[in-house]
């Protein structure tokens, strides 16, 4: 019987652990897409106690309080101590066998503060205070986990009114890691909402410095802060889609959706799919030109839970996944950009493990030999980024692509202490190549080729793709 999260845990053969211990397990973390708070990393947030960096935002480890029948007090709730909530959540964690958070836990325990017990209620103070103790030293404050954790960059996710300062500011200081703003323009083909897109213009006027009264200005104004953003180092957008947009539209037709939306129409569906369509085209030409790289994560069904969104808002744990039918709008998306010649490097994300096949297979139809694996089948993300959701997606790349070319895992991630996926994510990439080299699947012989496959996909492709 194998001991729970020894030094070989996931690693299943003698060639795993070969590929793991040599190749993968001190290869830096490159972080290309995460939602960290810029400003704690530049103000070296220290943290006050094990409950506060663990519990504060993790919209996982809520989900997972509330299936235990954990009372929304000890979640959510403003007036609850941190240790009340730490000790409802060490409660829930027995109760998470089997579900990535279990893992995930005793992982972000062992490598983090050198914690090897299991938690549970009755080693929860034991393990808070401990934990707590050691937060108060330089290393573990925001800045101090980057560094133990051995990352090199940090993409965060940026809107485009956002000043920037702190990127801007850490870089002058000279902190040890690159921490690089990414591109996130969703609010600004947000028109469901005519009141809610009007005031985000008229803020993306003010930072732009152009007076936006029609479509043509807002391209400009949109414009104007990705140069803003390209000059602060961004090598990357991102989008959140709930399906992908990819309606026939002209210049006018467009023109006339922005009057009527920015009036305070309410927009029928047919022109809110157009206006997406149009500045969705419009901003992967932008990225084109600067030769960033386009992320789109699509498929999440937001916000399920109407009375609780509106007692504690978004992000606290009420999204699930989508099924919306996406290959015939993304092939067209896709393919208008190939055929002016204006498609970037793409990174394409699935929530929907039943679109695997069908993304992975999208992205060979793409490829053009500019560079290699241009178009990317991204790692799981959200449901899908645990060991059965990142064997599904190495397999279904492995099938369908190059898994050499993979640029690999990230965090997708708003703690300091998630950086452990990473090691995860390599933990199971070896594992998958071990197992074919013991059952025969691949040749003993190639196991420095394979060595380095490992290498590249945990640092060396993401660091060449990104131009970091």
């Amino acid at each position: 019987m194998k001991t729970f999260m020894d030094d070989n845990f996931v690693l299943q053969t003698e060639t795993a652990q070969q590929l793991y211990h040599e190749h993968a397990k001190n290869q830096p973390i490159i972080d290309y897409h995460c939602h960290l708070d810029t400003k704690q990393i530049e103000q070296n947030r220290k943290f006050d106690n094990l409950g506060q960096i663990w519990l504060e935002g993790d919209h996982y480890k809520w989900r997972a309080m509330r299936a235990n029948g954990i009372n929304e007090k000890f979640i959510t709730g403003k007036d609850t101590s941190d240790w009340e909530k730490f000790e409802k959540w060490a409660e829930t964690v027995p109760y998470t066998v089997r579900n990535p958070l279990y893992h995930w836990t005793h992982l972000e325990l062992k490598t983090g503060f050198g914690v090897n017990k299991l938690l549970k209620p009755e080693t929860a103070k034991e393990i808070y205070d401990e934990c707590t103790a050691k937060l108060q030293l330089p290393e573990y404050t925001a800045r101090g986990l980057m560094q133990k954790y051995n990352v090199q960059v940090v993409c965060t996710t940026d809107d485009p009114v956002d000043t920037l300062e702190y990127h801007i500011a850490l870089k002058n200081e000279g902190f040890s890691v690159k921490v690089l703003p990414t591109w996130r323009p969703d609010k600004a083909m947000a028109v469901e909402n005519p009141r809610d897109f009007r005031a985000y213009i008229e803020k993306l006027s003010d930072v732009s410095g152009v007076s936006i009264s029609k479509y043509s200005d807002l391209l400009q104004a949109l414009q104007v802060r990705h140069d803003f953003f390209a000059s602060v180092g961004c090598k990357l957008s991102d989008h959140g889609l709930d399906v992908f947009y990819a309606d026939d539209y002209t210049f006018s037709e467009i023109e006339n959706i922005f009057n009527k939306v920015y009036g305070g129409v309410t927009l029928t569906a047919d022109e809110i799919s157009k206006f997406k369509s149009a500045v969705l085209v419009e901003g992967a030409k932008m990225d084109w030109e600067k030769s960033w790289t386009q992320q789109f994560h699509y498929g999440a069904l937001r916000n399920n839970n109407t009375r609780l969104f509106e007692q504690i808002g978004a992000d606290t744990g009420f999204d699930s996944i989508g099924d919306g039918n996406t290959a015939k709008s993304l092939s067209g998306f896709l393919n208008r950009l190939d055929k002016e010649n204006k498609l970037a490097k793409t990174i394409l994300y699935n929530l929907n493990p039943s679109d695997n096949s069908m993304l992975a297979a999208m992205a060979g139809n793409f490829q053009d030999g500019s560079v290699a694996g241009k178009i990317q089948f991204g790692s799981g993300w959200w449901f899908l980024d645990q060991k059965y959701g990142i064997e599904s997606q190495i397999n279904t790349l492995s099938v369908q692509g190059l898994l050499s070319r993979f640029v690999g895992m990230l965090t997708d991630s708003r703690s300091f202490l998630s950086y452990p996926r990473h090691e995860y994510f390599r933990r199971i990439l070896c594992n998958i190549l071990g197992n074919d080299v013991e059952q025969g699947l691949l040749p003993s012989s190639e196991l420095p080729f394979l060595g380095k496959m490992v290498e590249d996909i945990s640092y060396n492709n993401a660091n060449s793709f990104f131009n970091f």
